[in-house]
């Protein structure tokens, strides 16, 4: 199916509304440097840098929806507790109603923290707590998924068995849905499906189909088979079987099937890309879409997310940009007509734009530790590039070594890049001035040498920042041993 069909499904998206009904979770990132062992243990000590908070679970659904566009209601339990007053102010400030939240005096609220050195998690610790709820919390959350769901175009039911949703509300929800004409998507938990049962879609990852059905799933035949198997069983219209690396698998209510390929260039982590699934799906059938279409956008939405860390989003924005024309296969290399929706998806997300630029001719370690310390002054790094003949002007006749296309596709496959667009001029002031970015980082040579875009992005409320350089690592230094090398073998 054509990028362009696909693109048209999501600009005719309006303006959504979702009903969200599940576990949600604190997500707790701590992040810092490991230097030692411990004295006291075999173990790492970790050094704190800081600690962030985000929405986890169906918190997680929810803030997917958001970034899209659509207007969510979240229904789910939290405890008396500060980490429930936690979860309300997160959901409150990401454009949530938390109107459906039902407080349990004899819980505690769901978190799990995990601990980060190097952009990796060296420890996750979770608090869980009791997990059964009372006939009369289940009551009260039923009552409330019942209020909200008169507002709705489709319905989420995010089961992270931590007791939210019990089989009796699972069927109370369903059922009011179905009343309705609501699609009802799934993210399943357990082995019994038939807790879902009339529900429009479920969205198992392939060890989770594996073990509802009892049996593995090999690629072929076997897939076919065990998505009819499920939705048969079940008593549920269609089933999406998400396979990692392998792409999507899905069937539809009336028996038609597919595989869409896998999107993820690189994946940096995989936590919540099932969240971005569901909640892609629920939108694109709450507005009439076929599953094909759905699954399509769903798998390249999440295609995006794995680059990313920890539970994240994708904004409408950022999706219509990669669905672009000539856009999707070059990933994250942006053309300058999709440059400024792009920017603008990440400024709807709340995200902090980091922007640098340079020629990046012979990247190095010097380069890496570079962009490495841009990426961590904000949430996403846009690279500048200069082209062929601007680095021509600047550097001289004999350079570049490598053409503009191999310096964008190479920058692209670097893991704190997130975005790289070319410009023609000799210097980045209008790509500045275009961007605006929160931040604007050179390297520390620049600091006499004054740095272009500087007083704009003061006045508009940005920084600057100055990065620290590898000593003894530079392109100069790098062709300099390669000239003296060949001179000294001839």
């Amino acid at each position: 199916m054509s990028q362009e069909r696909l693109r048209q499904v999501l600009e005719g998206l309006g303006d959504p509304r979702v009903l969200v009904v599940g576990d949600v979770i604190v997500d707790r990132y701590i992040f810092g440097e490991v230097k030692r062992i411990s004295p006291e243990a075999p173990i790492p000590v970790l050094n704190v840098d800081e600690a962030e908070e985000r929405l986890g679970g169906a918190g997680n659904v929810a803030a997917n929806l958001r970034a899209m566009g659509a207007s969510v209601s979240l229904v789910s339990v939290i405890g008396a507790d500060r980490w429930g007053e936690e979860l309300r102010g997160l959901l409150t400030d990401a454009g949530v109603d938390a109107t459906g939240l039902v407080v349990d005096e004899g819980r505690q609220t769901v978190r799990k923290s995990r601990l980060m050195s190097g952009g990796q998690q060296i420890l996750r610790v979770d608090w869980e707590g009791s997990v059964e709820e009372t006939e009369e919390v289940s009551g009260q959350l039923r009552s409330q998924a019942a209020r909200l769901l008169e507002e709705v175009d489709a319905v989420i039911l995010s089961d992270y068995g931590k007791g939210a949703l019990s089989s009796e509300t699972c069927a109370h929800v369903i059922a009011l849905a179905r009343e309705r004409g609501l699609p009802v998507v799934v993210d399943p938990k357990g082995s019994d499906y038939t807790r879902y049962k009339g529900a429009t879609l479920v969205t198992p990852n392939r060890k989770e189909a594996e073990l509802a059905l009892g049996y593995e799933l090999a690629d072929g035949a076997e897939l076919s088979t065990g998505a009819r198997e499920l939705a048969e069983q079940s008593g549920i219209d269609g089933v999406v079987i998400t396979l990692g690396a392998g792409g999507v698998h899905y069937r539809a209510s009336s028996g038609a099937e597919g595989r869409v390929a896998a999107k993820a260039r690189s994946v940096y982590d995989v936590t919540g890309a099932g969240d971005t699934v569901v909640a892609q799906l629920a939108l694109y059938l709450g507005a009439g879409a076929p599953l094909a279409d759905a699954v399509q956008l769903a798998n390249e939405a999440a295609g995006v997310v794995v680059g990313r860390l920890g539970a994240a989003t994708i904004t409408r924005a950022e999706l219509i940009a990669r669905l672009s024309a000539g856009e999707a296969p070059r990933g994250k290399v942006v053309s300058a007509e999709h440059l400024d929706e792009l920017v603008e998806g990440w400024r709807s997300a709340g995200r902090h734009v980091v922007f640098t630029n340079g020629c990046f001719d012979v990247l190095h370690r010097g380069h890496i530790e570079y962009l490495r310390f841009a990426k961590a002054q904000g949430d996403v790094l846009l690279i500048g590039v200069n082209e062929d003949e601007s680095v021509r002007r600047l550097k001289g006749e004999d350079r570049p070594l490598n053409a503009l296309e191999d310096r964008l596709e190479v920058l692209a496959a670097l893991e704190p890049v997130d975005a790289v667009v070319s410009f023609a001029e000799d210097t980045p002031k209008e790509l500045v001035e275009r961007v605006s970015p929160d931040v604007l980082v050179k390297g520390e040579d620049w600091a006499e040498k004054g740095v272009v875009g500087r007083e704009w992005v003061e006045r508009h409320g940005g920084k600057v920042v100055l990065a620290p350089l590898v000593p003894g690592r530079s392109t100069t230094a790098l062709l300099g041993k390669a000239r003296d090398a060949e001179e000294a073998g001839s």
